[in-house]
């Protein structure tokens, strides 16, 4: 039986140039996390202080940005295609862009790490989440602008594909993969509008002079408009191989079709209008609309709690299919030593964790003892850093032979790979989460204060430390074994079956449930209705006290070629 690169060769080619992009900026990103981890920590010093924020912005831009978007784009290309079992309307189009979402990631990248090299008058330490007073160099906004204009691209393209299947299918109901990336692709559509009238509207004029000052405020709220919406971005490429791959990996079939639709709906319900919950402590927003947005965040936990259930009852019944028994011996007859799944069984164990601590940033209350703490990146580093990268990374195991044509070079290693990202996440987010309890701050490289020590309430701050620094070395010691065994993995001949990559139907198919569940129109009314509720009476506040472009003359970051300049707009910045 034919592979994907057999039956779609074309579409193949920007799925393998897609990922390749994913996987260098995965392995830049993974040695600027070593560097944080170890400096940070201060168990081994190459770069000055100053530099930590090059690193950090780094780090954050080419993991949470680059990795993951573009590791979707090409997962999405093949869902769509391998689904709707017909190739993309027009190559060219999905050539295009793929060449301009790569070129807005490749000047984000320049302006970054052009922040090492002082000679230079270029910086871009604005960190991920690039928001005012901080000002970058405007090569890196215009870069970010092409690479959401980029995914937009992509999703018409996935679009036109699913317009013309349907024209030749009027009264099928939608795939399911293409139903999760339609439905992925409206939220983005309407979580990136923030985002994108903040930096085509303020942040690229501001960064070129044309206006002067900037609300930051405004680009703030505009930013976690879409920073929240954008971690389901990157966890629906996630949830589609854990509902549709990992139960054939198992050795059995999806439990519910209807059931995967209905969550895949409440996300694009439910992801955009709950973004304020970042700026519980954000004067200037009433307490009214941050609990609001408290309220909203929790219904989210109704998605993820359907995906637990329905995942593990797809995982258990392949268990059950290859002789498992009992109530928790099943679990013995699993397939643990084939990396994607087992990758993808650990990075939803601590998906799980992820969720719980997530509950601790969402409570309006509680989120005051751990903002702006270690705890946050502790729990992003669950949730992206795990259920995210490592399904990525396990999923690749199963889906490049697909995309080559050729085994891959070791399973062993692969293996290998998948537990020592687990058992280094868990040494990293624990001690992250707990000195997050203490009040360390995240976002600084000198973590201490003057005549202040923190004290940890198990163990010590030492302790803490040492965790985090061999977490990181672990983390980057994975990412070096996957990169590696990948790489090798382009030297095998090409054979004919490299990897069965053919999809059982699920045991509950899509045809005994509402038909409404494919209305896309009607649930995307229904988004952008509660996203006007939950955001226009704050942007108006915002806006009535400080105007569209407030008066904030922003701080440029690129400090040693503009010590002067950056220290006298701090200045008027905290006067």
């Amino acid at each position: 039986m034919a592979t994907f690169v057999d039956r779609y060769p074309e579409e193949a080619s920007v799925v393998k140039a897609s990922l390749v992009v994913s996987f260098v900026a995965l392995g830049i990103g993974a040695l600027f996390g070593l560097v944080q981890a170890l400096h940070r920590t201060g168990y081994f010093r190459v770069i000055d202080s100053v530099d930590y924020y090059t690193v950090l912005t780094g780090h954050g831009v080419l993991l949470a940005l680059v990795f993951t978007i573009f590791f979707l784009v090409g997962l999405f290309t093949w869902a769509v295609v391998q689904s709707l079992e017909r190739p993309l309307p027009d190559i060219r189009l999905t050539w295009a862009w793929f060449g301009l979402t790569t070129t807005g990631a490749v000047f984000v990248a320049v302006a970054i790490l052009a922040g090492f090299v002082p000679s230079i008058d270029m910086s871009a330490d604005v960190l991920y989440t690039f928001y005012a007073p901080l000002q970058a160099h405007p090569l890196f906004y215009v870069g970010l602008a092409m690479f959401i204009v980029g995914t937009w691209l992509a999703g018409a393209d996935w679009f036109l594909a699913y317009r013309d299947w349907r024209g030749d299918n009027p009264d099928e109901r939608i795939p399911l993969q293409t139903f999760m990336v339609l439905t992925t692709m409206l939220m983005w559509y309407l979580s990136t509008i923030g985002v994108a009238v903040s930096t085509v509207f303020f942040l690229i004029p501001w960064s070129f002079g044309i206006v002067e000052t900037v609300n930051p405020l405004l680009t703030r709220t505009l930013f976690w408009f879409f920073g929240h919406p954008v971690v389901y971005f990157w966890l629906m490429p996630a949830y589609l191989m854990w509902y549709t791959v990992m139960p054939k990996l198992a050795g059995g079939r999806l439990f519910s079709d209807p059931l995967a639709r209905v969550v895949f709906v409440l996300f694009l319900l439910l992801s955009t209008p709950v973004g304020i919950h970042h700026q519980y402590l954000d004067p200037g927003i009433a307490e009214g609309f941050k609990f609001i947005a408290m309220t909203n965040t929790m219904f989210l936990l109704l998605p993820s709690l359907l995906t637990a259930f329905t995942v593990v009852a797809s995982v258990e019944h392949g268990a059950r299919q290859r002789g498992g028994e009992g109530y928790i011996k099943w679990l013995g007859a699993l397939p643990w030593r084939d990396p994607a799944f087992t990758g993808m069984a650990l990075a939803g164990a601590l998906f799980a964790a992820g969720g719980f601590s997530g509950m601790i940033n969402a409570g309006m209350n509680i989120n005051y003892l751990i903002h702006n703490t270690l705890w946050v990146p502790g729990h992003f580093h669950l949730t992206v850093g795990t259920a995210v990268a490592l399904t990525m990374m396990a999923g690749s195991y199963w889906l490049v032979p697909q995309l080559t044509g050729k085994r891959l070079y070791s399973r062993p290693i692969g293996l290998l790979q998948v537990v020592l990202w687990f058992v280094g996440m868990v040494f990293m987010s624990n001690a992250m989460h707990r000195a997050g309890l203490v009040g360390i701050p995240r976002r600084t490289a000198e973590p201490q204060y003057q005549s202040f020590d923190f004290s940890a309430v198990i163990g010590t701050v030492g302790e803490l430390r040492a965790q985090i620094a061999l977490g990181g070395f672990l983390l980057f010691v994975s990412v070096v074994l996957f990169l590696f065994n990948l790489l090798l993995s382009a030297f095998e001949e090409p054979i004919e079956n490299p990897v069965d990559d053919s999809l059982p139907a699920p045991l509950s198919g899509a045809s005994g449930s509402p038909v409404v569940l494919d209305n896309l129109r009607l649930w995307t009314a229904i988004a952008i209705v509660l996203v006007i509720l939950a955001y226009t009476l704050p942007l108006a506040s915002i806006v009535g006290d400080a105007g569209l472009f407030g008066n904030v003359p922003g701080v440029p970051v690129w400090v040693s070629a503009n010590a002067e300049v950056t220290i006298e707009a701090l200045t008027e910045v905290i006067a």
